[in-house]
């Protein structure tokens, strides 16, 4: 069937599976603004593509293979892309209205005198915001073309908006930028990632998409510093000498001393990516705004744990030593209290006072020497606990089934749009503002990521859509958060454990199989991934291979 790009923004955020991936939304080039000066198409500051232009003679396949080419060639508003098309269509095209990513080789199929269609295998799209969204199950998707005779050659009457890019053609015009948010608490800063053209430019269209506000999945569970309606007042952010000058308009001055700290450096923290910037200046219409002293918020950004893998082993939980494997039990008698309820996983807060415990008698909440039984039922998954006073049960068997407990046992129950299967994990991230659940179904593993919605006094309520990202395949083990914005699951097949790293909002990778089988996968110290194997060894990656931590845990806990 011959399609045309269709939206499809809201559609991948809450899909259960990626469908019509010849849809393609927009990536943005200016965003709300006031009226300015205008952004010059500047070169690329990373690969600078110059496709051909059409030669004399060619016929219509020719045409549209050059133009889709051209996609690549973004100076002077796609120029030589425009080239391809014919005069009274040329300036109808929006080239930006999106970025389909294909895998293998289109095919080119006539269909009538005047018309052909491509099909193409999309691995990944952007979206309106320079949202990626990765395709679960490529999808194979057919686009029209039609052609008309100009002066006695080819051109294009009709194309549908967007480019389309090989993966190595994408990862060379574009680049990845993380905006920063805030957690309701302003205690960390949330990246929600993003795809710019790789531009000199860049830095005004990422300042734009962050005074837009954050991704639609992660409304009500992040929060900006920046008053509502507060815009670039000239739509560009121009760069002196290492520092970005961002001018806001006039709204900006509703904001507080402390907003004042916090603009800034949700500013500082989403330029940073931006090799050219080191420092960031805020004016408003043209005019000095004056920012309180201080190097920043006191929010974390992306927080880590302690590199050693914390277990339960012989009875003694704690952290294992690398190497030697030797256990340093926690204090406070936390570890014996842990230790004593013969766990089957647990998960301890970030500041060591607090941690919830699966057995077989079902969730226990441990605070020191004391301990409180929160959940009896039958066939609960691993717990987890927040930053915030929270420890998180669900049910193996109940995906809409999740429940937010206080440290003192009372029950929330939390409301969620997962798909039903049989659930394998749920754990909340380090920053307690996004949760993530692996689901075995019917089709093999499925893995999401959704938004905490906390009411005004921080309890949870409910859990937004649920987005998709690349799960591992054969029989699900579990999942884990790796870092802010990178997660990890593992599936263990005939060949071994299979591991996939996914980025949210960005791409996957799957690891080197280690030889064995896997029972449970945690996140480590500086982005890395710790793996427990059926015979109690603990293996260790950041990316590449597994090495062997000379620990050996009984369980592997959970650390935020």
């Amino acid at each position: 069937m011959r399609t045309r790009f269709r939206h499809v923004v809201a559609a991948a955020l809450a899909a259960v599976t990626i469908v019509a991936l010849s849809a393609c939304a927009a990536i943005p080039t200016d965003g709300p603004v006031r009226s300015g000066q205008t952004i010059k198409d500047e070169s690329l500051s990373g690969v600078d593509y110059r496709p051909d232009k059409p030669v004399a003679g060619s016929d219509q396949t020719a045409i549209l293979r050059g133009f889709i080419a051209a996609g690549t060639g973004a100076a002077d508003d796609y120029s030589i892309a425009r080239q391809f098309l014919a005069t009274s269509f040329a300036e109808k095209w929006n080239p930006r209205r999106g970025v389909t990513i294909r895998q293998g080789n289109p095919a080119v199929e006539r269909v009538g005198e005047r018309e052909l269609t491509y099909t193409l295998t999309a691995s990944a799209t952007v979206d309106a915001d320079g949202e990626y969204t990765q395709a679960v199950r490529p999808t194979s998707s057919t686009l029209t073309f039609q052609f008309t005779r100009q002066d006695g050659e080819w051109r294009i009457a009709y194309a549908p908006d967007g480019i389309i890019l090989s993966p190595v053609n994408f990862e060379s015009v574009f680049q990845q930028h993380a905006l920063y948010f805030f957690d309701p608490t302003y205690k960390f800063l949330v990246p929600d990632e993003r795809w710019f053209l790789a531009r000199s430019s860049t830095s005004t269209r990422i300042a734009s998409a962050l005074l837009a506000g954050p991704a639609d999945w992660l409304k009500g569970a992040v929060v900006s510093s920046f008053p509502e309606g507060t815009q670039l007042s000239l739509n560009a952010v121009t760069i002196d000498n290492g520092t970005a000058l961002v001018d806001l308009s006039s709204d900006a001055l509703r904001a507080s001393s402390q907003d004042k700290v916090r603009m800034r450096e949700q500013l500082s923290k989403s330029l940073a990516s931006v090799a050219t910037v080191s420092s960031v200046e805020i004016t408003v219409e043209g005019a000095t705004f004056s920012v309180p002293d201080g190097s920043g918020s006191d929010a974390q950004q992306n927080p880590d744990v302690d590199a050693r893998p914390l277990v339960d082993h012989d009875g003694s939980v704690g952290y294992a030593a690398l190497g030697t494997g030797k256990v340093a039990e926690l204090g406070g008698g936390t570890g014996d209290e842990i230790a004593d309820l013969d766990p089957t996983s647990f998960a301890l807060s970030a500041s060591g006072t607090a941690a919830v415990v699966g057995n077989d008698d079902g969730v226990t909440v441990v605070r020191g020497r004391t301990h409180l039984r929160i959940d009896a039922t039958d066939d609960l998954v691993a717990p987890s606990i927040d930053d915030l006073g929270f420890a998180w049960v669900a049910s193996s068997g109940n995906t809409r089934k999740v429940t937010a407990y206080g440290l003192g046992g009372d029950p929330h129950q939390v409301s969620t749009t997962l798909p039903s299967g049989d659930l394998v994990s749920f754990q909340v991230s380090r920053d307690s503002t996004r949760a993530l659940a692996l689901i075995e179904t019917g089709d093999g593993p499925s893995l999401y990521v959704m938004a905490i919605i906390r009411g005004s006094d921080r309890t949870p309520t409910a859990l937004g859509p649920p987005v998709r990202l690349q799960a591992a395949t054969g029989d699900a083990v579990g999942a884990a958060w790796i870092s802010d914005s990178d997660v990890a699951s593992v599936g263990q097949t005939s060949s071994g454990p299979d591991v996939v790293r996914s980025t949210i909002g960005g791409q996957s990778s799957t690891l080197p199989k280690p030889d064995g089988r896997a029972t449970a996968i945690a996140g480590g110290s500086g982005g890395s991934m710790l793996l427990r194997m059926s015979d109690g060894s603990v293996l260790q990656s950041t990316g590449g291979g597994w090495d062997s931590t000379g620990v050996t845990a009984d369980v592997l806990g959970i650390q935020r």
